[in-house]
Protein backbone atom coordinates (compact mmCIF):
# COMPACT_ATOMS: atom_id res chain seq x y z
CA UNK A 1 0.00 0.00 0.00
CA UNK A 2 1.68 3.51 -0.74
CA UNK A 3 1.18 6.08 1.38
CA UNK A 4 -1.16 7.97 -0.98
CA UNK A 5 -3.54 5.17 -1.14
CA UNK A 6 -5.47 4.16 1.74
CA UNK A 7 -6.54 0.40 2.05
CA UNK A 8 -10.15 1.52 1.76
CA UNK A 9 -8.88 3.66 -2.22
CA UNK A 10 -7.33 0.21 -2.95
CA UNK A 11 -10.90 -2.36 -1.79
CA UNK A 12 -12.95 -0.03 -3.64
CA UNK A 13 -10.55 -0.12 -6.73
CA UNK A 14 -10.36 -4.11 -6.64
CA UNK A 15 -14.17 -4.19 -5.91
CA UNK A 16 -14.92 -2.22 -9.30
CA UNK A 17 -12.36 -4.94 -11.53
CA UNK A 18 -8.89 -2.98 -11.61
CA UNK A 19 -6.55 -5.83 -11.88
CA UNK A 20 -3.56 -4.02 -10.22
CA UNK A 21 -5.53 -3.13 -7.10
CA UNK A 22 -7.20 -6.92 -6.94
CA UNK A 23 -3.41 -7.63 -7.02
CA UNK A 24 -2.40 -5.27 -4.48
CA UNK A 25 -5.25 -6.53 -2.14
CA UNK A 26 -3.64 -9.86 -2.27
CA UNK A 27 -0.15 -8.89 -1.28
CA UNK A 28 -2.38 -6.67 1.70
CA UNK A 29 -4.18 -9.75 2.82
CA UNK A 30 -1.37 -12.08 1.64
CA UNK A 31 1.53 -10.21 4.38
CA UNK A 32 -0.98 -9.06 6.96
CA UNK A 33 0.34 -5.24 6.02
CA UNK A 34 -2.38 -3.32 7.81
CA UNK A 35 -4.83 -5.84 8.17
CA UNK A 36 -5.02 -8.97 9.65
CA UNK A 37 -3.39 -11.86 7.72
CA UNK A 38 -5.90 -13.52 5.27
CA UNK A 39 -4.82 -16.20 3.20
CA UNK A 40 -8.34 -17.11 1.93
CA UNK A 41 -8.79 -13.12 1.10
CA UNK A 42 -5.39 -13.12 -0.80
CA UNK A 43 -5.86 -16.23 -2.79
CA UNK A 44 -9.80 -14.22 -3.79
CA UNK A 45 -7.94 -10.67 -5.30
CA UNK A 46 -5.08 -13.25 -6.35
CA UNK A 47 -7.40 -15.07 -8.04
CA UNK A 48 -9.24 -12.13 -9.59
CA UNK A 49 -6.44 -10.53 -11.22
CA UNK A 50 -4.66 -13.72 -12.31
CA UNK A 51 -7.97 -14.41 -14.30
CA UNK A 52 -7.70 -10.69 -16.25
CA UNK A 53 -3.57 -11.90 -17.05
CA UNK A 54 -2.11 -10.12 -13.85
CA UNK A 55 1.24 -12.16 -14.03
CA UNK A 56 2.61 -11.13 -10.40
CA UNK A 57 -0.76 -12.34 -9.08
CA UNK A 58 -0.48 -15.77 -11.43
CA UNK A 59 2.46 -16.48 -9.68
CA UNK A 60 1.75 -15.53 -5.98
CA UNK A 61 -1.90 -17.41 -6.48
CA UNK A 62 0.22 -21.00 -7.87
CA UNK A 63 2.60 -19.87 -4.53
CA UNK A 64 -0.90 -20.36 -2.46
CA UNK A 65 -1.58 -23.20 -4.11
CA UNK A 66 2.05 -24.75 -3.95
CA UNK A 67 2.08 -24.03 0.30
CA UNK A 68 -1.49 -24.75 0.70
CA UNK A 69 -2.56 -21.17 1.94
CA UNK A 70 -5.90 -20.04 1.88
CA UNK A 71 -6.49 -23.36 -0.20
CA UNK A 72 -5.51 -27.01 -0.40
CA UNK A 73 -2.41 -27.76 -1.22
CA UNK A 74 -2.62 -28.20 -4.94
CA UNK A 75 0.94 -28.61 -7.13
CA UNK A 76 -1.08 -29.32 -10.17
CA UNK A 77 -2.78 -25.85 -10.34
CA UNK A 78 0.78 -24.19 -8.73
CA UNK A 79 2.24 -25.24 -11.64
CA UNK A 80 -0.59 -24.49 -13.78
CA UNK A 81 -0.33 -20.69 -12.85
CA UNK A 82 3.28 -20.61 -12.85
CA UNK A 83 3.65 -21.96 -16.12
CA UNK A 84 1.21 -19.41 -17.61
CA UNK A 85 2.89 -16.65 -15.78
CA UNK A 86 6.33 -18.19 -16.92
CA UNK A 87 4.84 -18.23 -20.34
CA UNK A 88 3.83 -14.41 -20.30
CA UNK A 89 7.96 -13.74 -19.23
CA UNK A 90 7.27 -13.78 -15.33
CA UNK A 91 10.70 -15.38 -14.70
CA UNK A 92 9.99 -15.81 -11.02
CA UNK A 93 7.78 -18.05 -12.24
CA UNK A 94 10.34 -19.93 -14.12
CA UNK A 95 12.35 -21.50 -10.80
CA UNK A 96 8.85 -22.49 -8.80
CA UNK A 97 8.33 -24.17 -11.50
CA UNK A 98 10.96 -26.49 -11.45
CA UNK A 99 10.67 -27.00 -7.87
CA UNK A 100 6.97 -28.18 -8.46
CA UNK A 101 8.35 -30.52 -11.33
CA UNK A 102 10.62 -32.43 -9.40
CA UNK A 103 8.29 -32.97 -6.79
CA UNK A 104 5.11 -34.29 -9.50
CA UNK A 105 4.45 -37.03 -10.85
CA UNK A 106 4.05 -37.44 -14.50
CA UNK A 107 0.49 -38.21 -14.06
CA UNK A 108 0.57 -34.47 -12.24
CA UNK A 109 2.86 -32.57 -14.63
CA UNK A 110 0.51 -34.06 -17.64
CA UNK A 111 -2.35 -32.64 -16.06
CA UNK A 112 -0.83 -29.26 -14.74
CA UNK A 113 0.18 -28.60 -18.59
CA UNK A 114 -3.28 -29.55 -19.87
CA UNK A 115 -5.10 -27.40 -16.99
CA UNK A 116 -2.49 -24.63 -18.46
CA UNK A 117 -3.07 -24.84 -22.33
CA UNK A 118 -7.19 -25.12 -21.46
CA UNK A 119 -6.96 -21.97 -18.31
CA UNK A 120 -4.55 -19.75 -21.30
CA UNK A 121 -6.90 -20.52 -24.26
CA UNK A 122 -10.03 -20.01 -22.52
CA UNK A 123 -8.74 -16.61 -21.68
CA UNK A 124 -8.74 -17.61 -17.80
CA UNK A 125 -12.48 -19.44 -18.05
CA UNK A 126 -11.18 -23.06 -17.39
CA UNK A 127 -8.51 -22.94 -14.94
CA UNK A 128 -10.13 -24.95 -12.03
Amino acid sequence: MTSAQTFDEIRSAAQQGDMAAQHNLGLIYDTGRGVPENDAEAVKWYKLAAQQGSMGAQYNLGLMYANGEGVPKNFVKAYSWNSIASAQGYAPADALKSLLKEAMSPEQMAEAQSLSSRCFASDYELCD
